[in-house]
């Protein structure tokens, strides 16, 4: 299935809002992988950046590979695409021996540094941040040169969140999701989203 055909169904919605030169974008959010369109929304119009997002429904067959989300497909994530030199995609993945990591993938290995950093100091020692790619499975690295997360300027950063950050303990529920509040976590990699943003020389 093409980005444009999904995007053709009535149980997906696309969302953009241009700001900075610096973009984060969510397209497997809403029911997909869950909380990551809150997180890339939130986080983008805290920091004054621009953001695009596709809420998806709970369908796995709508789960595009990276490589396959292509702005020549859609006019508003061209529009995104077009206006943004450096970028954070924000996505979720489930391991069962990394519920509790991050992985900081993508092609600007100075900014997934500052991303690490701003995350350890956020969340902790709850979860493991990992920067170094080596140490990233390989599916998961981010690097193809067709990956949105390497198609503008300065590239960028993908971040991929294991379940354990998304979910919300004390309500047993995805944060953000079906009446499930906010999971402290998820206001953490906020924060540092934002401070790594402003952080950034960008107009």
């Amino acid at each position: 299935m093409s980005l444009a055909a999904i995007l053709a169904r009535d149980d997906v919605r696309e969302e953009s809002t241009l700001r900075s030169s610096f973009g984060i974008c969510a397209y497997h959010g809403g029911m997909l992988e869950r909380a990551t369109d809150v997180i890339a929304r939130e986080a983008a119009a805290t920091a004054g950046a621009s953001y695009y997002g596709i809420l998806l429904p709970d369908d796995p067959d709508l789960h595009l590979p990276s490589t396959e989300v292509k702005p020549d497909e859609s006019e508003t994530f061209r529009a995104f695409m077009d206006h943004v030199d450096t970028i954070v995609t924000v996505h979720g993945y489930g391991r069962h021996d990394q519920l509790r990591t991050v992985l900081l993938g993508g092609h600007n290995r100075s900014l997934a540094a500052s991303v690490g950093s701003a995350l350890r100091i956020h969340l902790g020692d709850e979860f493991s941040i990992v920067d170094e790619m080596a140490q990233i499975p390989a599916g998961l690295r981010g690097l193809h040169e067709q990956n949105p997360v390497n198609r503008p300027i300065n590239a960028g950063v993908q971040i991929e969140l294991g379940p354990g950050l998304r979910w919300n303990r004390a309500e047993q529920g995805w944060s953000d999701c079906d009446g499930i509040g906010r999971a402290t976590q998820v206001d953490q990699v906020i924060a540092a989203l934002v401070e790594v943003v402003k952080a950034q020389d960008v107009r």
